[in-house]
Formats: C-alpha cells, sequence, structure tokens
C-alpha cells in the first residue's frame, strides 16, 4: 500500500512543484532590453496591487500616465522621460517625478512577457510587458 501511494503522490508532488517553482530567471543584455520593450506598454507592479503603466516609445520617449491611480493627485499625474540603453541596462530619466533623478535598471526575464528589474539604488520589483 505504501509502495502504491509513493507512485500516485510523488508524481503528483513533482508537478506541482513544478507549476509553483519559478523557472530560472534570464539575465538580459542591452539588446535584448531594447527588443523586449521598445515600442510597448509595460506594467510595473506596486506594493499596493496597482499596476502603472509605461510606453517604452522605440524613439527613446518614456510615457508614465498614473491619472486614474487615486494617488497620483500627490504627483503629476501624465509625464514624458527619456529612455535608453547603457551597457546591459535600461535607464531612463523624468522632468519631475523622482526629482528629475536618472535610475538605471538590470532586467531579468522571469515568465513570458515578465520581467523582474533592480534599480541602481537596490529598489526591485517586476512587471509584465503589453496586454
Amino acid at each position: 500500500m505504501v509502495a502504491r501511494l509513493k507512485r500516485s503522490v510523488l508524481p503528483s508532488a513533482l508537478i506541482v512543484l513544478a507549476l509553483v517553482h519559478p523557472t530560472k530567471a534570464q539575465s538580459l543584455s542591452g539588446a535584448d532590453i531594447r527588443e523586449l520593450i521598445s515600442g510597448q506598454r509595460v506594467y510595473l507592479s506596486t506594493p499596493f496591487g496597482v499596476e502603472l503603466p509605461l510606453i517604452y516609445q522605440s524613439n527613446g520617449t518614456v510615457i508614465g500616465n498614473i491619472s486614474g491611480i487615486s494617488i497620483a493627485r500627490m504627483f503629476a499625474p501624465r509625464e514624458a522621460g527619456k529612455w535608453w540603453i547603457q551597457g546591459n541596462v535600461l535607464c531612463q530619466k523624468w522632468p519631475t517625478w523622482y526629482d528629475g533623478k536618472q535610475f538605471c535598471f538590470a532586467v531579468r526575464k522571469i515568465g513570458i512577457n515578465r520581467i523582474a528589474w533592480l534599480r541602481d539604488d537596490g529598489t526591485a520589483g517586476t512587471a509584465r510587458i503589453g496586454g
């Protein structure tokens, strides 16, 4: 009976483990990052359960529009900044958001249309691409 239980439970447990354990994150080169986000809408996940949409235009402009989010009243609700690739990181700078400070992000692919990012000040998060 124990052997039969092991044969039925073990495969099921392995399938569940494979589904919940994330695949190995894939670090991206600068060219990979450009190909992935250029011309795309990127939705940054927040601790508040809200996604912040950013549009990375192929001409190097990034547009953020948080006007539909209630906390946006405390910030400029819509702003256009610049983005570029520097080596193997994504950099961006906004005129007023983040006091106009430049930040750069290492980007890893963590699934289909999902990325994890690490900003040069140690802040980290995830985002989904498109849709």
